[in-house]
Formats: C-alpha cells, sequence, structure tokens
C-alpha cells in the first residue's frame, strides 16, 4: 500500500507563487492559470497561460513552466521537483508531467470538466505509464477558483 499524498510547509509559499503567476495570464485575457516548478527551494521553472498571446494552444501554464525549467536544469527530465499549478492539469499537461518525470504535482482546484489527475481522467496515476508521480490537490482551492470565477463572469458581462 503506497503513502497518501501530503502536503509540506513550504507548499503554501508556492501556491501563492503560482497564483501570482495566473494573476499575470489577465494581462492579455488568457485564463488565469499558473505554475511554478520547484528544485531544491528555488523555483526553476515559472509559466502563465499564454494561449491567447501566442495563439497556442499548447501554450499552457504547466507546459510553459515545464520548458523553463528542463532548460535550467539541462535535461527534458526535471527530476526531484513539485510542480505547483493552480488548476488541476489537462491530459495534455499532465501527460507533459509525467513524459518529464516529475515526481510530484500539487494543484489548488480541481476541474471538473478537463482535468486529468482525477477529476475526469488520470493520466498522472495511469497504471500502464512508467512513472507516476505523486499527486495532490486542493491547496488554496478556494482562491485560485474565485480567480477563474471572476475571469468568466467579467467574460460574460462584456
Amino acid at each position: 500500500m503506497t503513502a497518501p499524498p501530503r502536503l509540506f510547509p513550504d507548499d503554501d509559499a508556492y501556491m501563492r507563487l503560482a497564483l501570482a503567476e495566473a494573476r499575470k495570464a489577465l494581462e492579455h485575457d488568457d485564463v488565469p492559470i499558473g505554475a511554478v516548478v520547484v528544485k531544491d527551494g528555488q523555483v526553476i521553472g515559472a509559466g502563465h497561460n499564454e494561449r491567447e498571446l501566442r495563439e497556442d494552444p499548447t501554450a499552457h501554464a504547466e507546459v510553459i513552466a515545464l520548458r523553463a525549467a528542463a532548460e535550467e536544469v539541462g535535461s527534458w527530465r526535471v527530476l526531484d521537483s513539485t510542480l505547483y499549478v493552480t488548476l488541476e492539469p489537462c491530459a495534455m499537461c499532465a501527460g507533459a508531467i509525467v513524459l518529464a518525470r516529475v515526481p510530484r504535482v500539487v494543484w489548488a482546484t480541481d476541474d471538473p470538466k478537463a482535468g486529468a489527475a482525477g477529476s475526469v481522467m488520470d493520466v498522472l496515476r495511469h497504471p500502464s505509464l512508467n512513472h507516476r508521480p505523486e499527486a495532490v490537490g486542493g491547496l488554496l482551492a478556494e482562491e485560485a477558483a474565485e480567480l477563474l470565477v471572476g475571469f468568466f463572469r467579467a467574460r460574460r458581462t462584456r
């Protein structure tokens, strides 16, 4: 039997950095989702959604943060790290996390429409894959959800 996912004291501070990244997406009218990759207590990659800005369907916060982290460590394997993201990863991002061999993922709020860490499907813990990171959700969920709800509410009233 494996141990249940757990949170650590520094997780809160790193998720707050991811929330700050998410707010940057609002500057260019992207969905406010942010991510940071942390290794040995240092942020080695950060990103926020830039799909609208880049006109790129792959410009999700997690992908941008993972690219920066890979460049920082000089390898596509982003080992001994934790990825913090404000919304449960989608299938594409969960796949990228698995392929990058990130050992731990922490997200804020669940995504009941596209979440691939347990809400709709579970790519992160799929038994057929060769890497399954520790995955835990719900950290600062209310704050992340409020950011998203506010963004979509403002779009509907335009």
